[in-house]
């Protein structure tokens, strides 16, 4: 998993934002290494609407910086 990252360079903002959302998946893991501890937690912030709401928020701040990485892609409508 070294190398699962070769650039924040993506053709489109679509591909940025999956890209931000793995972003945030590979920290968790980092984080927790423990599959089956994730797999426990899941539940509970599944069903809890800040947590929810959190998981959004480091989302779009991966894809802010994934963004700038791509300079807003410029030249697409």
């Amino acid at each position: 998993m070294d190398d699962w990252l070769p650039s924040l360079i993506t053709t489109t903002p679509a591909e940025g934002y999956d890209l931000a959302i793995k972003l945030a998946r590979v920290t968790i893991k980092k984080t927790q290494p423990d599959a089956a501890m994730r797999d426990r937690l899941r539940p509970a912030y599944a069903e809890d609407a800040d947590s929810l709401i959190a998981v959004s928020q480091v989302v779009a701040t991966h894809f802010a910086t994934v963004a700038a990485a791509n300079d807003y892609w410029r030249g697409t409508p």
